[in-house]
């Protein structure tokens, strides 16, 4: 008999900016790795984090053995992660939907943050 593998639902928070590219990566890189091994994985950027969400620093970062935040990006696209960034959070850093691009992130209040808390079985914040 095959054994089956649990799957958890992850919801990883960035709050680190493009100040600790290797911080930001690795989020990026944990959420792509929880994805491609079946686990149901939602992202959420706040603070700092959002400006990960402006192609430019997308394509700069890239963390000390953590890899590139666009080749994360990309993968976590194509596992069909949902991203939400903060709207707040987003405002006070100038980033709207011309700022990001093609991206499918959905800008979001507090309470949806605390609802994806609420419902996640682990909770991974960088």
């Amino acid at each position: 008999m095959r054994e089956t593998k649990d799957v958890s639902r992850i919801l990883v928070h960035l709050v680190t900016g493009p100040e600790n590219p290797t911080r930001g990566a690795l989020a990026f890189l944990v959420a792509r790795t929880a994805a491609a091994g079946g686990h149901d994985v939602t992202m959420f950027l706040a603070g700092d984090g959002v400006g990960y969400l402006r192609d430019a620093t997308m394509d700069a970062a890239q963390g000390i053995g953590t890899g590139s935040v666009r080749e994360h990006w990309t993968a976590i696209v194509e596992a069909g992660v949902a991203v939400y960034a903060s709207g707040m959070s987003s405002k006070a850093r100038a980033i709207d939907a011309a700022a990001m691009g093609d991206k499918s992130v959905e800008l979001a209040p507090p309470d949806k943050l605390v609802e994806l808390i609420a419902a996640a079985d682990s909770v991974v914040t960088y």
